[in-house]
């Protein structure tokens, strides 16, 4: 088994992609990266990613934004896992959840996807469940009952949901900084109890 610890930031690429609800978990790996001294990540076509890698004590950290479409996120997925010969133990996957409230996350390992089409991708992909993901809540409102899913999940925030979630990505990135050091169990036992 490689010591390499695989990260990846699901969103969907492009500008007009940026602080939407589906952008949540690559906003919060690209936050981690700026506060862990990890280089930016740069293009890279052969893993259909944007890459920066890093060593964290013994372990390289690879952390990924696909430059697929969210709901395409496995075959980034599969190439990186493939290369750097990681196992699921080994892989977090940071992601957006609407069934989480805004500005809380959740940990999660080895669980179903549980409708969402990016982290059903990367399962598909991978032949498995058993990876760790960091859920950030995007919040379900009842108000959004008759609205379009599709649509919502790329919409911008509101005004008065963007303190809530910087606070998620936020939370987002210390959980990563410490699944980096200390594994997604450790993470998880930490703040899932916040």
């Amino acid at each position: 088994m490689s010591n390499t610890l695989l990260i990846l930031g699901l969103g969907n690429p492009g500008d007009e992609y940026k602080n939407t609800r589906h952008n949540a978990g690559r906003t919060a790996v690209m936050r981690w990266l700026k506060t862990s001294d990890a280089p930016a990540p740069s293009e890279n076509k052969k893993f259909f990613s944007s890459l920066s890698e890093s060593k964290m004590g013994k372990t390289k950290v690879v952390a990924a934004l696909p430059e697929t479409f969210m709901n395409n996120s496995g075959k980034a997925a599969l190439v990186l896992s493939k290369f750097y010969k990681t196992k699921p133990q080994q892989i977090v996957v940071v992601h957006d959840d609407m069934d989480i409230p805004l500005g809380t996350i959740k940990i999660s390992i080895n669980k179903s996807a549980g409708g969402h089409k990016g982290v059903a991708s990367v399962m598909r992909a991978l032949k498995t469940e058993e990876i760790a993901r960091i859920r950030i809540g995007t919040g379900k409102s009842a108000k959004w009952r008759d609205r379009n899913l599709n649509k919502l999940v790329v919409g911008k925030f509101s005004p008065g949901e963007e303190p809530k979630i910087k606070k998620g990505v936020k939370l987002a990135a210390e959980a990563l900084g410490v699944c980096a050091e200390e594994g997604a169990v450790a993470a998880m036992n930490e703040f899932n109890q916040r």
